[in-house]
């Protein structure tokens, strides 16, 4: 009986050699299995998880207080209750938090600090929030502003519109959490008319994210 299977065996493997290495020749057992995809909310989590780990890895502790004390030697000029006095604007569209630096009828520097809790996120955009460049332009506006208000012909709490802006650039996305460190120069004011002119520029971490080659503005009479 033995004897008779084996033949019937030898029999099928000679018929058929190509039947046989067919079924053979995807079989590799050092092949290895090819991984499930995993949930996009796993893959999410594993690559902050990475990203954390890493960061720690290659960071050195350095504890609020040092963070704090670098901008410890920048001084406020202006706060934000003084600025509520110079421009007639209110929330949630007072784009100026701070003036640090100020040249009176010439330049300011001021700060606009992004957060999370403000309405324009909720819908621009809810998954990938971005401060729009329209209001990053008008935070700019806003810090010239405060130049031009306090100048000869004006007076604070005026109301004065953008007339024209030209020469725009965006070079970042500026986020929530970052802090929006803007310049401005006036380049002409006749006060006859109530006309300004003034170029500006934002930065973020020290890159630039928003050049304006000319802004024009126009005094309310």
């Amino acid at each position: 009986m033995i004897y008779t299977s084996l033949l019937l065996l030898a029999s099928y493997v000679s018929a058929s050699p190509m039947s046989l290495r067919a079924r053979t020749s995807n079989f590799n057992p050092l092949r290895r299995a090819r991984p499930a995809t995993l949930p996009t909310s796993k893959r999410v989590s594993d690559q902050l998880r990475s990203n954390c780990e890493a960061a720690t890895v290659e960071s050195t502790w350095s504890g609020a207080a040092t963070a704090s004390g670098l901008t410890g030697d920048v001084k406020t000029v202006f706060n934000v209750n003084d600025i509520a006095k110079i421009l007639p604007h209110r929330y949630p569209f007072l784009l100026v938090d701070k003036v640090i630096e100020y040249e009176a009828g010439k330049r300011a520097v001021g700060v606009k600090s992004v957060t999370m809790n403000e309405p324009q996120f909720t819908g621009h955009f809810p998954e990938n929030p971005i401060m729009p460049g329209v209001m990053q332009v008008e935070a700019l506006a806003q810090l010239a502003g405060i130049v031009c208000l306090q100048m000869e012909g004006a007076s604070p709490g005026a109301v004065f519109f953008f007339a024209g802006v030209d020469g725009v650039k965006w070079k970042k996305p500026v986020i929530p959490g970052d802090s929006l460190v803007m310049e401005v120069e006036i380049k002409s004011w006749k006060p006859k008319f109530g006309i300004a002119k003034a170029s500006g520029k934002a930065y973020v971490d020290g890159k630039i994210a928003l050049e304006v080659k000319e802004m024009t503005f126009a005094l309310a009479k």
